[in-house]
């Protein structure tokens, strides 16, 4: 059975920094495409980054270029998201997906989704 499960959301101020990591279990972790998606209270699922089978292409919205980083590490079966200067827009639940063999932006062309955890920024 395949599982992904996130950790390290929690409530920060404006500004601060949080590390998501997301755990994969029951799949060839090293085959799969990775994305982080976050979907706030009555919108859809935004792909914030992503991040190739291989660790060598990455994709990441607007809104999380120079803000975020995504990376991955094969052995542990693992795949994190750095958020520094956090802002109020970014609260949202989020959420960690995998699919081969490259990322899209479209939550349903996943193969695999994790429960999320949930980011909130205060102002």
């Amino acid at each position: 059975q395949v599982q992904l499960v996130e950790s390290g959301g929690g409530l920060v101020q404006a500004g601060g920094s949080l590390k998501l990591s997301c755990v994969a279990s029951g799949l060839a972790f090293g085959n799969y495409t990775l994305g982080w998606f976050r979907q706030a209270p009555g919108k859809e699922h935004e792909l914030v980054a992503g991040i190739s089978w291989t660790g060598a292409s990455y994709f990441y919205s607007y809104s999380a270029k120079g803000r975020f980083t995504i990376s991955r590490d094969n052995a542990k079966s693992t795949v994190y998201l750095e958020m520094n200067n956090l802002k109020p827009d970014d609260t949202a639940v989020y959420s960690c997906a995998a699919r081969r063999p490259m990322y899209s932006s479209t939550w349903s062309d996943y193969e695999y989704w994790g429960q999320g955890t949930q980011v909130t920024v205060s102002s």
